[in-house]
């Protein structure tokens, strides 16, 4: 794993990538270890913004569904900002080139543009890390339902919509799950204590597919 700066890699961010954080509150400790990992959270790049059409310059806009830090449900921010308010770690995780290939950014764009607004999903979030054995035998699976989101399944379901990933039920997947998927070129922390994300890009997001 290397470990670089925001102002490093900013620049380099795409829509598709994912960032993952190592939250220090409550919530975000239970999650941890809950889905035995050290990530609480995960988000992904939506598209990168201009500031400015004359000026040149840009921010990277994050997706997310979340109730930390002041934001509820689904909700779009510059990463930069949330890069301020967040006190623990963060893994920049870009889509490996074979997977970005895939990936339909207008699919993704208009999947994710949907969801912007609803609420977050609170009992499925509980779902997904208590049972996360049940991706191999699948008998206590959340039923997949988009009315609301929580993180990971949001992450997940933009990426299934897109094409970079095969059918999944994402209200079973958790944020460690989504890092653990073997769809990245490389994990690069930006922020935080120095942590290696255990198993980082070793599974087949095929594990999670629907009964």
């Amino acid at each position: 794993m290397e470990s670089r700066t925001y102002s490093d890699i900013r620049g380099l961010m795409q829509p598709g990538d994912v960032i993952a954080f190592g939250g220090k509150g409550r919530f975000s400790e239970i999650i941890k270890w809950a889905t035995r990992g050290k990530v609480s959270h995960v988000g992904v790049i939506l598209q990168r913004q201009m500031v400015g059409v004359e000026s040149g310059r840009y921010f990277n806009e994050l997706i997310e569904s979340t109730t930390m830090n002041g934001l509820e449900g689904v909700t779009t921010s510059r990463l930069s900002d949330r890069i301020e308010t967040h006190s623990g770690e963060l893994w920049w995780l870009p889509l490996a080139g074979q997977v970005r290939e895939k990936l339909d950014l207008g699919k993704f764009f208009d999947f994710l543009f949907k969801q912007k607004g609803k609420k977050y999903d609170m009992p499925q979030a509980i779902g997904s890390g208590v049972d996360f054995m049940d991706r191999w035998h699948k008998l206590g699976w959340n039923e997949e339902d988009f009315s609301k989101f929580f993180c990971s399944e949001l992450v997940a379901a933009g990426l299934e919509a897109g094409g970079a990933i095969p059918e999944v039920n994402a209200s079973e997947v958790t944020p460690i799950d989504i890092c653990r998927w073997a769809i990245y070129r490389e994990c690069i922390q930006f922020a935080g204590d120095a942590k290696k994300i255990n198993r980082f890009n070793t599974l087949d997001p095929g594990l999670w597919k629907n009964a």
